[in-house]
């Protein structure tokens, strides 16, 4: 073992991860999974995508939890495991709403000015 066990995240309500490392790669191969079947030049899945990999590769090329966390610096595992289910939740909302599609109807002409036109 690396070190001590963590007891706490110190973050109210976020409990520790019993396998991390495990936990965020399942998520973010299931993020990969659900985007790669968007189209290709739709950006949502260019920008998420590109994160993903990049992190990908620090969590496979990494064994310590510490150095991870150190590596993306964006918190705790813990953290990086609610925002990727939070992404993931997000990736599922975009490809049942499909917001790449043309619209219905046509837009209102003046729907994104400001003051609102009369």
């Amino acid at each position: 073992m690396s070190g001590a066990l963590k007891k706490s995240t110190n973050l109210t309500g976020l409990a520790v991860s019993v396998n991390p490392r495990v936990e965020l790669s399942r998520l973010y191969d299931r993020i990969l999974r659900l985007v790669s079947q968007m189209p290709e030049d739709y950006i949502y899945r260019k920008s998420i995508e590109s994160l993903v990999k990049e992190r990908t590769d620090i969590i496979s090329q990494n064994e310590s939890v510490a150095a991870i966390e150190e590596k993306i610096n964006q918190g705790q595992m813990e953290e990086l495991i609610l925002h990727a289910k939070n992404e993931l939740n997000l990736a599922q909302d975009m490809f049942e709403y499909k917001p790449w599609e043309s619209l219905i109807e046509k837009a209102p002409l003046h729907q994104w000015t400001w003051p609102p036109h009369k």
